[in-house]
């Protein structure tokens, strides 16, 4: 079942980049994830509520809460450097560079859980890598070859995604992994509004559109789906195999963004595209 969780974000995850994309198209980057995060901080309790694990709360230990409030962290940062990157990048560019942390996430949980190094998983690493670096490499086009910020936006993303997924697999082993996600969103969103004061970007809200609310309000659904499903595989099977099929998002973001947004993709890309796929599929045999 965790492998069908697993799909489950992977799915939900790609659905959201385009989803988010369209909705801070003209918002500022730090309120749309603000304003994202309390539509999934709404659907988290939802689910921790039907499905009764607020009864469980009373038995956190002091070690699972230090992780979840950590991998709240790190998501937190994550989330406020990826939507930056998508404001100012391409779609087809930010999100393979996000999706890197597959690779140190892999490697970090051989480090710190102790997950098994096998030929499969080394290859799987290799094409995984290189079919990265690929879809990386595509030249900018004259619109955002002025600005190259975003590049650093991504790579900060990646960094931060992965430690979420190592903190998130050890915060969520003795914890319901509904009432872990809600938990988590409870942090995130701290953060992000403190940020939103501090930038003074609230008195922006005003100015969003009635179309922006809709696809920054499903944006947010679709966030909660992948993350409750995500943390459900995490908690169930190895990080080192979960990560990279929620990664498989890229296939669905990479669609939409050339299907709906009109994004290029080069042979170079595409040929990156497949070898991540192929190194992901790997680890399911």
């Amino acid at each position: 079942m965790w492998i069908l969780f697993a799909f489950g974000s992977a799915f939900f995850a790609g659905i959201t980049a385009i989803l988010a994309k369209i909705g801070i198209k003209n918002t500022d980057s730090n309120l749309a994830t603000a304003l994202r995060t309390i539509v999934i901080l709404i659907f988290s309790w939802f689910m921790v509520w039907i499905t009764g694990a607020q009864h469980t709360i009373n038995t956190l230990n002091p070690k699972t809460i230090i992780f979840l409030v950590l991998s709240g962290l790190a998501t937190g940062m994550s989330w406020l450097c990826y939507f930056r990157a998508l404001q100012l990048g391409n779609v087809n560019k930010v999100t393979p560079i996000d999706k890197s942390s597959t690779v140190l996430t892999m490697l970090l949980s051989m480090v710190f859980l102790g997950e098994a190094i096998t030929g499969i998983k080394v290859l799987s690493l290799f094409l995984i890598g290189a079919g990265t670096w690929m879809m990386i490499e595509k030249k900018e086009d004259a619109k955002k070859a002025i600005d190259h910020r975003w590049l650093i936006y991504a790579l900060g993303s990646a960094v931060f995604a992965s430690l979420t997924s190592i903190l998130g697999k050890i915060g969520i082993q003795d914890v319901d992994s509904n009432l872990g996600t809600a938990i988590r969103t409870i942090i995130v969103l701290l953060m992000a509004w403190i940020l939103v004061i501090i930038t003074k970007k609230q008195s922006e809200i005003k100015e969003i559109d009635k179309k922006n609310w809709l696809f920054l309000i499903l944006s947010g659904l679709a966030t909660g789906m992948s993350w409750l499903c995500y943390y459900k595989a995490l908690q169930k099977g190895p990080a080192g195999i979960v990560v990279p099929i929620d990664k498989l998002s890229i296939l669905l973001t990479i669609g939409f963004s050339y299907f709906i947004l009109k994004e290029e993709l080069s042979r170079k890309s595409f040929g990156g595209l497949i070898l991540i796929v192929i190194g992901t599929l790997l680890l399911l045999i």
